[in-house]
């Protein structure tokens, strides 16, 4: 069965660059938990569903008809057929994907097929990175990382990708997410990794050797 690495962090604190990185030192497959809420807040919106009806949301979530890629490098996301990778990053899903990810049922349902997916993969080991992966997702995974870094770090890394995104942008997205997972502090076990003063590459390879030392898996070269 594959092994879960589980990777958490506030936004722009790294953890998707660095966890793909990673999964490709280690062969290992790539789950971005962040998008799949996205595909679901995006899926709720086109069908005219409201963000704050809890059983609507669950509804569309059990029934929702989404390919979830693991290959670090083919990250297409679709939903009842339609590629979303790109629509899943503007700012009407952006300022949605809260109130989606609020609703304990819907991330009960994703969190579900998180681990069914990772279980049946076919990868020795799947980095899943996200908010709640490390307490609620797999708290018993071997190798359990929380990637920190200043706000402003943080802000500067999000204008690089040309997100958009500013202090009050970030700090608002910190504070809707902190009210359903606690993400800024590590749980008992996990290894916080402060990135503030790291080049990425000094980060990835602190968290492949990590990785490596808590798990079987080894760097393919």
């Amino acid at each position: 069965m594959s092994v879960i690495i589980a990777i958490d962090g506030p936004a722009g604190s790294g953890k998707s660059s660095v966890s793909k990185e990673a999964a490709r030192r280690l062969r290992c497959g790539y789950l971005d938990t962040g998008a799949a809420y996205r595909s679901l807040a995006w899926d709720c919106v086109d069908r005219g569903v409201g963000l704050d009806d809890a059983e609507a949301v669950a509804a569309v979530a059990a029934e929702h008809e989404v390919i979830r890629p693991l290959n670090p490098d083919q990250q297409r996301h679709t939903v009842r057929g339609v590629d979303v990778t790109d629509a899943i990053r503007g700012e009407d899903v952006s300022q949605s994907v809260s109130a989606v990810a609020a609703h304990q049922q819907v991330r009960d349902t994703l969190n579900t097929g998180f681990r069914r997916l990772v279980a049946n993969s076919g990868y020795p080991g799947v980095i899943v990175e996200g908010r709640d992966i490390t307490t609620v997702v797999a708290p018993d995974s071997p190798a359990r990382i929380l990637l920190t870094a200043d706000e402003a770090v943080r802000i500067a890394r999000r204008e690089a990708e040309n997100t958009g995104v500013n202090a009050d942008a970030l700090a608002a997205r910190d504070a809707a997410d902190s009210k359903v997972v606690n993400f800024m502090t590590a749980a008992d076990g996990v290894w916080t990794l402060d990135t503030t003063e790291m080049g990425f590459d000094e980060v990835v390879s602190a968290v492949v050797e990590f990785i490596v030392q808590r798990t079987q898996l080894a760097v393919v070269t």
